[in-house]
């Protein structure tokens, strides 16, 4: 993705979390609240500088499952807007950094099957899905394939 420094969230809590996280190679921030988090970088669609955050995610086989939800707010979040714009991200998972190639589900039965599995792992995910719903907004479902 680049030599260039990539930047943290602009919200505070997550990008202490995610410096921490990269910082420890993992050791600090894999489990946030007790659920399995991986740092994303994607490229600023706008920008073009690399940006980071620690997301909670799902493993499908050798693939990586992310959920767009965004507290359930009416609004993707960024990093989301981001990896539609340009797919190719990177992923730390604790101490391995892989690339990858990001693409949003779009098969309803995989979707389905995808987002059961996520809200096994963070049920308030269900939560944000029926505040998304009421503000017209379906939670994307991101998989990514590492090179």
């Amino acid at each position: 993705m680049g030599a260039d420094e990539p930047l943290d969230s602009a919200t505070d809590w997550v990008a202490e979390h995610t410096r921490a996280y990269v910082e420890s190679n993992g050791d600090e921030g894999y489990l946030w609240r007790g659920f399995p988090t991986i740092v994303l970088t994607t490229r600023g669609r706008k920008s073009g500088n690399l940006r980071r955050n620690a997301l909670i995610y799902g493993r499908d086989g050798d693939d990586y499952v992310l959920i767009a939800s965004y507290g359930g707010r009416p609004k993707h979040p960024l990093w989301y807007l981001n990896l539609v714009a340009d797919p190719h991200v990177t992923i730390q998972e604790r101490a391995d950094i892989v690339e990858g190639t990001a693409a949003v589900v779009e098969d309803e039965a995989e979707r389905s099957r995808l987002w059961s599995m996520m809200v096994s792992i963070y049920p308030l995910y269900a939560e944000y899905a029926a505040k998304a719903k009421d503000a017209g907004r379906t939670i994307p479902v991101v998989r990514v394939r590492a090179h």
